[in-house]
């Protein structure tokens, strides 16, 4: 488990509809003192958290669509060129649900493939919300966001009915095939079960109980030596 570099692995995250400005600035804070790579605010606050962590090499990522998938393809797109215009270099789309479900291909790969190419040279994670997917459609949706040409697939948005499961991410990352990578987001909040998801395949970890998972980290680190 020391061979993980965590805090560069996790994408330091809040995005209750209750957060304050506050927990905003304390989240920008937190990814500073704690050696996270990625923060994620709601889209209302991307200019505080920009400043806030100017020159640290933090990024900060912006959700699109979010939380339930079913936003017009235009509207995703302005969401993403916005937030880009403003400083995020980190875009986490959700995926038009819906549409997938409809089996409705051509409409989904073409909603993800239109944010994409809006946003060149950024970052792209495509939310699959698996709790609501079959087994194939998972599957499908993991084809559909190569084809779009995203660089993630992502679990959760950790507003659904369910969160992710150690199953779900190797099922994602055997689609994949190293083609795109895998983040596990959604109910991930002790070491343990971040664990479980890297020990599975994900390539990164989306979470808002960060320091806790990466104090039980550190402790487990200590208990081995």
């Amino acid at each position: 488990m020391s061979g993980w570099n965590l805090p560069a692995l996790i994408d330091h995250t809040v995005l209750r509809p209750d957060a304050t400005k506050i927990e905003i600035l304390r989240l920008c804070e937190e990814a500073k003192a704690n050696g996270f790579t990625v923060i994620f605010v709601p889209p209302c606050y991307i200019d505080e958290a920009v400043a806030a962590v100017a020159g640290t090499g933090i990024r900060v990522g912006i959700p699109i669509g979010f939380p339930l998938g079913g936003h017009s393809t235009k509207c995703k797109v302005a969401e993403a060129v916005e937030a880009v215009q403003r400083g995020a270099t980190v875009l986490d789309m959700v995926l038009n649900i819906s549409r997938l479900k409809s089996a409705d291909h051509d409409y989904v790969r073409t909603d993800i493939a239109e944010v994409v190419k809006s946003t060149e040279g950024v970052e792209h994670k495509v939310i699959l919300e698996t709790c609501y997917l079959t087994h194939q459609e998972k599957q499908t949706a993991c084809q559909l966001v190569m084809e779009a040409g995203a660089d993630y697939v992502k679990t959760s948005t950790g507003f659904g009915a369910a969160g992710a499961t150690a199953d779900d991410v190797r099922l994602m990352k055997g689609t994949v095939a190293g083609r795109v990578q895998v983040k596990a987001s959604g109910g991930i909040r002790d070491w343990k079960t971040a664990l479980a998801m890297l020990e599975a395949g994900a390539d990164r970890i989306g979470t808002s109980a960060s320091l806790k998972i990466i104090g039980e980290w550190r402790a487990a680190i200590r208990k081995q030596e």
